[in-house]
């Protein structure tokens, strides 16, 4: 099979188009031609060596998350078969024409869906299901902040938050900001042009948000805590800003009685992983089209250009997911 690999840690010019040998299914895997693989950031972190390694246990491919066609189906594998649509999260292996996924991360591809847009799903969703829902516990009437509501993750956060009813203020440059308003924000903040934090003030009357789904943090952290509501959550859930300039007001922590929350899916066992996409979609897979939720494509790759597809992703000029299609 056609894959991209890499020998080294290094800039995008080091995927290359390679031919490897095609996965061994294992027991409770499926196999699956991939048609779609998503583009995510954990992608460039580890192309540049930011993990430290080149595998993490599944495949020396690159990539997370799928959306093909069943071919195959071990022996433990309960609910697929061949032929069917899925869509799914993987322990790497993803920039290839076939990957395997345990079956117990696999979704049926809703239907309407082609594959580009079903692989524009599984990270993003799950992940924003995960910050808001189940770790933020977002209700119906709650106030959100989400940075970076223009990325892949925040654009599926602003869309899942408002399908929940919340009121959703969310960050981006000013050239990405009436994508976010077409997403389901309510108040657009131009994080190069306003404070943050004094759009929260004014907008709640100073009381602060609920909750806030940030991806920076940095400098941000400080802020964040002072914009959220008595009883607040902060979840955290990437650091593009570095950690550096991270203060802390704990007497605000403390009296405000808030929580921070840290996660990342890829650092996750198998196991967490797995719940994580059963929570997703037990709650949004059935009315997914009908809910109005829509999988944000940005751009699509061949499999061979996935070089491009990194530099893209390095633009930050994208909005919604970058897409890798076999062209299968």
């Amino acid at each position: 099979m056609k894959a991209i690999d890499f020998e080294d840690f290094g800039e995008a010019d080091v995927l290359q188009l390679r031919d490897l040998p095609v996965p061994e299914m294992r027991p409770q895997d499926l196999l699956v031609r991939t048609h779609a693989a998503g583009v995510n950031r954990a992608d460039i972190i580890h192309r540049r060596g930011g993990y430290g390694r080149a595998s993490f246990g599944d495949s020396t491919v690159m990539g997370l998350e799928i959306a093909g066609e069943v071919i195959a189906a071990g022996a433990e594998v309960a609910g697929f078969a061949t032929g069917d649509r899925v869509m799914g999260i993987v322990g790497g292996g993803a920039y290839a024409e076939v990957a395997r996924i345990d079956y117990r991360q696999a979704m049926r591809i809703p239907n309407g869906l082609d594959y580009v847009h079903a692989a524009a799903i599984p990270e993003v969703f799950v992940t924003a299901h995960e910050a808001l829902l189940h770790l933020g516990r977002l209700q119906a009437g709650d106030k959100v902040l989400i940075h970076a509501g223009a990325s892949g993750v925040g654009s599926a956060a602003v869309q899942l938050a408002r399908a929940a009813g919340a009121r959703v203020f969310a960050t981006a440059n000013s050239g990405k900001l009436p994508r976010v308003r077409g997403f389901g924000a309510d108040v657009l903040i131009d994080y190069k042009a306003e404070d943050f934090g004094e759009v929260v003030k004014r907008e709640t009357g100073g009381k602060g948000v609920d909750v806030i789904v940030d991806f920076i943090g940095g400098s941000y952290l400080e802020r964040n805590v002072v914009s959220l509501a008595n009883g607040g959550r902060l979840v955290q859930v990437g650091l593009l800003g570095g950690a550096e300039g991270a203060n802390l007001p704990l007497e605000r922590l403390l009296y405000g009685h808030l929580q921070i929350i840290g996660t990342v899916m890829k650092s996750r066992t198998p196991e967490v992983k797995r719940q994580m996409v059963a929570r997703f979609a037990q709650r949004w897979l059935p009315g997914f089209t009908e809910s109005g939720l829509v999988p944000v494509v940005d751009s699509v790759y061949p499999l061979a250009q996935a070089a491009e597809a990194h530099r893209r992703m390095e633009s930050n000029q994208s909005v919604g997911k970058i897409i890798l299609s076999t062209g299968a």
